[in-house]
């Protein structure tokens, strides 16, 4: 994150093809083609963990921090390999081009998995398949932990019997001699994830492209995560439930702030002292973090220094209260066993000066979203006038945010800050408000520009990935293959030369 550069942010899922759901297969390398082409440096991404209709497939409550979601694997691939015929496919689902259809999308790559994974069993396995296996510390309690979650009907893991919720050693070895067969299926689909997705980052490398991922700070409380470190979390000992929950205050997205549900972190034990388990947790999960991707952005990085914690009790996050997080000590200690951290802080809601420090003693970039730049006088931290370091990341608007035209034309967003915004950005009426935006965040002094692929194609409130507090129609949006086009490659590397952020890999390697 050193040279004057720019990117674009789209999930995975979010890509073109003809599966349902973007994966990781030709598409996505025709879009880092399109990356290279256009002249950006990075392409950035939402959490790519396993997500569930329960949490309403949001990748920001996975079931395992470590595990892949198998819904991004792409079945061309498998094809390739002799796993799967052309008869596989007879039954395929007609698929929408401009969202996900979970409801589809699931049960058919789950029946192509496991035809996928019968097939790998009658060839005998494969050596890369068990150096996988030896090598991924978290990969034998993941595997137990879905297969247990299917034998028990999708409850939830404190719902099961209570010898195997608590992880006693007996009932442990009982249930992976049981669960043998569906242990091998879940490692198999783990081995094709990451298979797929080393040869994705290898094609991103070789074109110049850096991958940005995503992990939120929290984990969801019905994960492997929670079930297998129950000392690292808040958590009732007879329920096993969480007793507090993490969210944020009121604040722009909601009166009542957000109450997220995610279980707390025990950050020391009960006596005070610093809970070295958790740590060591966070160590693989950053270890695992950086096979997938090059720079992190830590989601919600304020809870390093504070996090707003809230009664399980309560409905809404109204009633909780600040507590110290963990602080520089936590990150000199991940460096020190970890070694370079390349982080983006994502340092947006109510940021205090103590956050501030940690960001700038770390050296991490935060952020700018220029959606929020006119809602105040001239002081606004997000004009780009007011950047006073080089070392941040300037967005349009974030997946959170609405797409800058559904801004523009939201009638709860102040006519006083649609007026500021035009006049800042020399348009009188807002005609290509997106492209205005767009020069507003390249034309700054943060050396990295990220702009949502929405914005760059003009699309409005239809296409927004997420809507903070609601539950309906989230992390559907897909973008069809033709929009993708020669014309807009062409205009964002224009933009993107003359505002001085065009990468060329050919000129640097």
């Amino acid at each position: 994150m050193i040279e004057r550069s720019s990117g674009i942010m789209i999930h995975v899922t979010s890509l073109p093809g003809d599966h349902g759901i973007g994966d990781m297969g030709r598409n996505s390398l025709d879009f880092i083609d399109f990356l290279s082409n256009a002249g950006q440096r990075y392409w950035q991404f939402l959490p790519v963990g396993p997500t569930s209709m329960e949490f309403g497939n949001s990748p920001y409550m996975s079931l395992s921090a470590f595990a892949g979601n198998p819904l991004l694997i792409d079945p061309e691939q498998l094809r390739e390999a002799g796993l799967l015929s052309d008869a596989d496919f007879a039954e395929k689902p007609d698929f929408s081009e401009y969202f996900v259809e979970f409801e589809k999308v699931i049960p058919y790559k789950e029946r192509l998995l496991k035809i996928a994974f019968e097939a790998f069993k009658r060839m005998g396995g494969s050596p890369e398949f068990d150096r996988f296996c030896k090598q991924e510390k978290w990969l034998d309690d993941y595997a137990l932990f879905m297969s247990l979650r299917e034998e028990n009907g999708q409850l939830p893991w404190n719902e099961w019997d209570r010898s195997i919720a608590l992880r006693e050693e007996a009932a442990m070895n009982k249930s992976r001699k049981g669960l043998a067969g569906r242990i091998f299926f879940h490692k198999f689909v783990q081995f094709c994830f990451y298979d797929q997705l080393d040869k994705m980052r290898q094609y991103a490398a070789r074109k110049g492209v850096v991958l940005i991922g995503d992990i939120p700070i929290y984990v969801g409380w019905d994960s492997s995560d929670v079930w297998e470190n129950q000392e690292c979390f808040k958590l009732d000992e007879k329920t096993l439930q969480p007793t507090h929950v993490a969210g944020v205050p009121p604040d722009y997205f909601s009166d009542t702030g957000q109450r997220w549900g995610n279980p707390i972190y025990r950050w020391k034990t009960r006596d005070g002292r610093v809970n070295m388990p958790l740590y060591s947790w966070w160590r693989e999960r950053f270890d695992v973090t950086f096979k997938i991707v090059d720079i992190v952005r830590i989601d919600h990085f304020r809870g390093f220094e504070a996090y707003w914690e809230i009664p399980a009790k309560e409905k809404t996050a109204v009633k909780g209260s600040w507590v110290k997080g963990p602080g520089i000590g936590f990150f000199r200690k991940m460096a020190a066993n970890v070694g370079d951290l390349p982080i983006i802080a994502e340092d947006l809601g109510v940021i205090t000066p103590e956050v501030e420090k940690l960001r700038d003693d770390l050296g991490f970039p935060g952020m700018k979203i220029l959606h929020f730049a006119f809602d105040s006088d001239d002081n606004n931290l997000y004009l780009p006038h007011n950047y006073t370091t080089t070392n941040c990341i300037v967005y349009t608007g974030t997946h959170d945010n609405d797409t800058t035209v559904g801004w523009l034309y939201d009638p709860d967003v102040s006519p006083t800050s649609k007026k500021r915004a035009m006049r800042y950005a020399n348009s009188l009426d807002g005609n290509g408000i997106h492209w205005a935006f767009i020069r507003m965040a390249f034309s700054s002094v943060a050396k990295i520009a990220i702009i949502p692929m929405q914005d760059v194609l003009g699309f409005g409130t239809d296409c927004r990935m997420n809507r903070p507090s609601t539950t309906k129609r989230n992390w559907v949006w897909r973008c069809a293959p033709r929009f993708f086009s020669e014309e807009i490659c062409a205009q964002l590397k224009n933009e993107t030369e003359f505002y001085g952020r065009f990468f060329s890999f050919s000129t640097t390697s």
